[in-house]
Formats: C-alpha cells, structure tokens, sequence
C-alpha cells in the first residue's frame, strides 16, 4: 500500500494525481467533471486508470481530496432548505447587512439573496451582553416550538446564532443539546463553532451558509467513502480545507464551509513545494481552470492567508457583493474567467467574458457536446493555442468547426471577424487579470514587479505569459502537468487546523489570565482534533487580528509564543507596526492599538516528496509549425510547436512557440524564451520592453 491519490474535483474537469512512495513513480490524469454527481466523475476516473493497468485499488494507502461542490452549492443555491434560530429582534439581519453599499453609484445596485428566507428565520427570547455574562436565558419549550415550525415548512438544516455568543456559547450549545434530544435526525450549525468571532453579521452569514451545504456535504462525503470501499480501497481520506490543510471527512462533514476553497488552495500548496525546490521564494500562483482564474501572493515561501472570504458574488469584481464568510483560507483572489467562461456583446455594444460558465455539461461549443455559446476555449482554439486533436492527449478531441461557429455569431454582433473576436475575448480576459492583480497588490502594499509568476490549472499557462507580459513580470514557472498541478498540491499538504476566538480589548488591558486561558483552549481542541488524524505533535503558530483604537479594519499580525503577559505588550505593538508599516508604508503615530480575534494554526508536517519519476506518454512524431495570433505583436505568426514529453533539463525553446503536453499547453511569446529545468519545470523569460519596466499603471 505505498501509493497515495490526490483528486482535485473541479467546476469542468476532476484531476487525479498517483505517487508511489516507493519508486518515485508518478502518475497523472484528467476527466471531465460530472456536476450532477461529482462521485460518479470521480470513480469513471479511478476505474479507467485501474483498468490500464496503472495499480490496483487495493495498493492505494491513502486519498487526498479537494472540491468545488461547497463553492458550486453557494453560487447555484442548490444548498438543503435551511432555518435560523437567533436572538430575538434580529432576524432581518441577513437583510440589514453591513449597511454598505459595494457600487456608490449603481441606483439599481443588487445584493447576494439571503440563504434564508425571512419566513424561516425565528427569534429566540434570549439575551447575552457583550461581555458575555447572561442577561436572560433561552426557555427549553420555545425552542422546541420554533424549530417545530420550520420542520414542518420542510426544513431540515438548522443554524443558530445569537448575539455576543462568540464571547460566552453556552446558550449555543443549550439550543444544539435541545434539538439534538428532541429531534435527531435535523442537521444543527451552531455559530460558536463555526466561526466564533465578532461581528454578528458576518458570523450570521458564515453559520447560515455553513447548515446550507451541510447536508449535501455529509452525504457527498459518505458517498465517496463508499464508493472507494466498493472497489476494494479502504485507504483513509482526508480532506483539503481552504486554509491549506487537511483534515478527516467527518471533521468536514461538521464545518463544510471550510472547504469553499479546497482546490485552490491545493494549487498554492504546489507552487510553495515548487518554490523551495526552484529557489524562488516569492511567487504569484495564477491559477487558471475551466470556471475561474485566481491568484495568490506567496512571500518567502509562504502564502498569504485570510480569516474572510467572500463566495458567490453579484459582481465579480466588486468586494462586497458576495457573501462574506469567516472561513480561514488561502488568501486566493478571483482574478478573472476560465476557459468554459462565456463572451458576450453586453448592452452597451462593450465584449464581456463572464461570470457564466459553460462548465463541463454542456461546455464549450469546442467540446461538441451541445455547447453553444462562444467561450474562452473556443477563442483559445480560433487562435491557435490549442490543437483541435491533442486536447488531453488525443483522449478528447475539441470540434474546430463548432468553436468557429460559436465566435462568428458573437463576432456578427459586433461587426468583427471570427478571428478579431477571439482576439478580443483573450484580450478582455488578460488585461482583467493583470488588472485585478494589480489592485490586489496595491491593497497589500506589493511591489508585483519582484514576483515570478508560476502558472497552473489547464488554462494557465496558456494566459500566463501574456498576463505576465502586461504586468511587466520577467520569469514565469509552468510545472510539468500543470493542469492537475491541485491534485499534486493535495499530496504534500500537511494535515493543519485554524482556529479563532473573538476577545476585543486594547493591549494595554488586556485581561493576561483570560487571554492565556483562551489560547490554551484553542490549543487544546486543534490538539485533539488533530489526533484524529495521527498528529501527535503539531508545530503551532498565533495571531491576531488588530487595528489602532477607532479604525474600522483589522490586519493579521504574528504573535508571541509562550505564555503572554504585560511583557509582551512591547513586542505585539512591534510587530503591529512593522506590519502596518508593510502594507501602508508608515505609521501614524504610536496610538493605542486593540485586538479583536485570536488565532491559532496547528498543522502536523509536510508531507516528504522525494525524487520523482512522472509516468508520461511516449514522444509524438514532430509537429509542423503552425499559425498562432499574439496580442503583443497584434498579428499571427508562425509558432514552433514542441512535444513537452520529448524535452529533457537543459532543453531550450525560442518563441514564438507552443509546448503541448496532455494536462495543458504553455504558450510562449515573440520575446520569450524557455527552458527545461532539473525538475522538469519550464522556466519563460520574457524580454520586458524598457518602458514596462517601471509600469504600475
């Protein structure tokens, strides 16, 4: 039992990823996603590589896992009929929101429906003070009323959230005890344990949407386990988190909320373990799929992380517009469109690309499955970028014929050529991503020059010089198999638990005895929940949210370990400012400074990934140059086209030129150039023009 599977379920394609810990020998493949029962693409895969002979089922020893369907159940509202139980007098709190609005000058500005409806949301006679001490306790018989209520309008996942509990949950955890006596068999989310941090909006919306997925996430994982158990694999599964790490499908089943980003976050994971191989520490992870595209700073090594996410946007690129969810994540930001995203001439005549997808049923009208809308692949294919017969190997040829089809009635409407019209979906495409990395680093106070960017998903390396010509970036990575680069991701991943309380106070009074007894607690239950997965000694890291006394936003800093005290007040306002400092470049003043969440991260190690020895399909016959357009010179040229499976380290490649291989396509541009390094990663230079050089247009 010495293999280990990564599968990365997707919006458009499930990847797998095979090592033997014992050869070294590695093993990919790709499939297309089955929406409707993501269990069902999952095993089709499995089977098919069993079937050739790759392993057998019983050799597996363990399965890692990442997937969209908690992201996919939010942004198509197919989550379970879901109740609220709160405090009394707020229930229109989903409406109320944060009393911001995320476009100033829309008059018709829409918000993110409520996963709630107002008729299911109850009031619940209760009250705590902010403190936490109890002002009037919850009685046993409404309880059982109210939760009566909604069983019988059919709900059957119930979250609870009632004011201040982030301070005190006992009446929480009287509600759940309740309901768990005197109706077993109903889903309870109780806010205490699914996000126990201030702001009753955000927590609302976080335990809300937390029993909204699951009841589809339990049964999902069940399945899953089941169905490996039918092919004779009894090998453990862990589950990625969007914080990086991994964790016991019944741990996720609790709190699925926390896997809305499990994929993506996989796919950083991949590019920190290619970093450290590569010596380039500072890294833009740009990670384009069939859905989205998506990117993450990682500084020495490390991603940035975040104790906010926002799913399910109205707006793609306004913040504010989703749901905002206090789930611990990779700080991933939604750059951009993927390849089964739709153009269209929106009413102002402007080309627009998205949010909507084609997906992988129907797909797009390249993939001849019914798809009729042009996307982002079909202009991709009109371009020249892809190889109608060497879409995933040859496994899947794409329709040349439909895809042309598909961009010349979008173009019609524009008054364009097929060919003008697929250039400009690319073009559309680019520039937002350039652009939405630019305003991320501009919030994080990021030079993006010093970065290089490393390039992942089936997409992304297709886009990725390009975007990286705009940004003005020198060195972008494309890993070997880089459209399943997620599910490699998933097998060095540590298996790591955050954890977060809410205690607001300034430094200078904070209550010591209080603060050190909630880390410890923190500290204990990662502990135990770790254990589960065999972690006995887990490395531990703290921070807190903190902000100057009257700001109204927090930035995440590093704390001491050890036991606090009034000595470490000096080191905590240090590392506030260097922090603060980073971001904005100064600080104001020494002014009073407030904590308002605690955090911990306790995760077990990397797991080790020696010399490796990708199992890759033999070399293809030469392939004739053939024409490909290039923004940067507006016009079609003549590209060479390379077998990626036929270079070795040290091999070099001129642009323009097409580097195929199975999982993706890497495109290189008339001012790169690239080269093979030891661990099969291609390295593109890209000659920036002088004038780009200091660009932070």
């Amino acid at each position: 039992m010495s293999l280990r599977l990564g599968i990365d379920v997707g919006g458009t394609f499930t990847d797998f990823v095979v090592i033997d810990e014992n050869s070294g020998r590695l093993l990919r493949e790709k499939c297309l996603t089955t929406p409707a029962d993501p269990v069902l693409g999952i095993m089709n895969g499995v089977r098919k590589m069993i079937a050739e002979g790759l392993f057998d089922a019983r050799d597996i020893g363990g399965i890692a896992h990442a997937t969209t369907l908690v992201t996919n159940t939010l942004i198509e509202r197919k989550g379970s009929l879901t109740g609220l139980l709160c405090t009394e007098g707020f229930r229109d709190l989903l409406e109320v929101g944060s009393d911001m609005r995320y476009d100033m000058y829309d008059l018709g500005i829409i918000f993110p429906e409520p996963l709630v409806t107002r008729a299911h949301r109850l009031g619940i006679t209760e009250r705590l003070a902010a403190d936490g001490s109890v002002l009037t306790a919850p009685d046993e018989n409404e309880i059982i009323s109210k939760v009566r209520t909604l069983l019988a309008d059919g709900v059957c996942s119930i979250a609870v959230c009632f004011l201040h509990s982030y301070r005190n949950p006992e009446h929480e955890r009287f509600v759940l005890a309740v309901i768990g006596r005197e109706f077993p068999d109903v889903e309870v989310s109780i806010s205490s344990v699914v996000a126990p941090e201030i702001r009753e909006y955000e927590r609302t919306v976080t335990v809300a949407a937390n029993a909204y997925v699951k009841p589809i996430a339990r049964t999902y994982l069940k399945r899953l386990e089941a169905a490996f158990k039918d092919i004779d694999c009894n090998a453990p599964i862990l589950v990625m988190l969007s914080n990086g790490g991994m964790t016991t499908p019944a741990t996720a089943a609790e709190v699925p909320i926390r896997l809305l980003e499990s994929g993506p976050a996989a796919g950083v994971l991949s590019a920190c373990h290619a970093g450290a191989r590569i010596n380039a520490p500072d890294l833009i992870a740009f990670d384009m799929g069939g859905t989205t595209a998506k990117a993450c700073f990682i500084d020495a090594g490390r991603p940035a992380f975040t104790g906010m996410f926002e799913a399910a946007r109205v707006k793609r690129q306004f913040r504010g517009s989703g749901l905002p969810l206090k789930v611990p994540s990779v700080e991933m930001i939604e750059i951009g469109a993927g390849g089964g995203s739709i153009a269209r001439i929106d009413g102002t005549g402007l080309l627009k690309v998205g949010p909507d997808s084609a997906g992988a049923s129907p797909g797009p009208a390249c993939y001849g499955r019914g798809g009729k809308h042009a996307t982002v692949t079909d202009a991709d294919l009109i371009l020249g970028y892809l190889e109608p017969r060497y879409f995933l190997g040859g496994d899947m040829a794409l329709d040349l014929a439909a895809a042309h089809t598909a961009i010349a009635s979008l173009a019609a409407l524009a008054g364009l050529t097929p060919t003008q019209a697929a250039a400009g979906i690319a073009e559309v495409v680019n520039q937002n991503m350039a652009t939405a990395v630019r305003i991320h680093a501009a919030e994080r106070g990021k030079d993006y020059r010093k970065y290089a960017m490393f390039a992942f998903g089936g997409a992304g390396p297709v886009h990725a010089y390009e975007v990286a010509r705009i940004l003005g970036l020198s060195t972008v990575i494309c890993p070997p198999g880089a459209g399943t680069n997620s599910a490699f991701g998933l097998l060095v991943a540590p298996v790591a638990v955050d954890l977060s309380r809410s205690y607001n106070a300034l430094v200078a009074a904070l209550d010591w005895d209080h603060l050190n007894s909630l880390l410890e607690q923190m500290e204990q239950e990662a502990c135990t929940m770790l254990r589960d997965a065999s972690i006995t000694e887990p490395s531990l890291q703290r921070f807190a949210d903190m902000r100057f006394d009257g700001q109204g936003f927090e930035i995440l800093v590093n704390m001491p370990a050890g036991r606090l005290g009034p000595s470490s007040a000096s080191a905590m306002r240090d590392a506030f400012h260097a922090e603060y400092k980073k971001i904005y470049d100064a600080v104001p003043g020494d002014f009073p400074i407030e904590a308002l969440t605690w955090r911990l991260r306790a995760a077990g190690p990397a797991c080790a990934i020696g010399t490796l020895h990708p199992v890759v399909p033999p070399v293809a016959a030469a392939r004739p140059p053939r024409a490909v357009y290039f923004p940067e010179v507006g016009a079609t040229l003549q590209a060479v086209v390379v077998d990626r499976y036929a270079m070795q380290p040290g091999d070099h490649v001129t642009g323009p030129a097409v580097i195929e291989e199975r999982e993706s396509t890497v495109i290189v541009g008339p001012r790169g150039s690239a080269t093979i390094d030891a661990d099969l990663h291609l390295i593109i230079t890209i000659t920036q023009p002088s004038s780009m050089a200091g660009d932070l247009a």
